[in-house]
């Protein structure tokens, strides 16, 4: 089992590479278009358990847990599609750091 990696303290770069160095061969041989596909269906668990966990509503402590678990994985699919696609996420997101670059919000 590898070793415990405190999350706290992990960067988009990070992360990024976790994931590459444990499933990039996989991923790549999967390709993007069926891993685009477990992506959506990662995002409709999301959806659900955001339904779950909605407002007026008391979710319960398995119910909040999956929704933590969800954020997750849809996170990791972004980051498996990121890396067999070859970009960089966190010079990507530095479309939200830099100063000036994204001005204003969808409302």
């Amino acid at each position: 089992m590898p070793d415990q990696i405190d999350a706290a303290s992990l960067t988009v770069n990070g992360f990024q590479r976790l994931i590459r160095d444990r499933y990039f061969t996989t991923d790549a041989a999967r390709g993007t278009p069926a891993t685009f596909m477990w992506f959506v269906e990662e995002l409709g668990e999301l959806a659900t358990a955001l339904q779950n966990n909605g407002p007026g509503k008391t979710p319960s402590p398995e119910e909040r847990a999956n929704l933590e678990e969800e954020f997750a994985d849809v996170i990791a699919w972004l980051v498996t599609l990121a890396n067999i696609n070859g970009v960089d996420l966190a010079r990507a997101l530095s479309k939200y750091t830099t100063p000036g670059r994204v001005e204003g919000v969808k409302a």
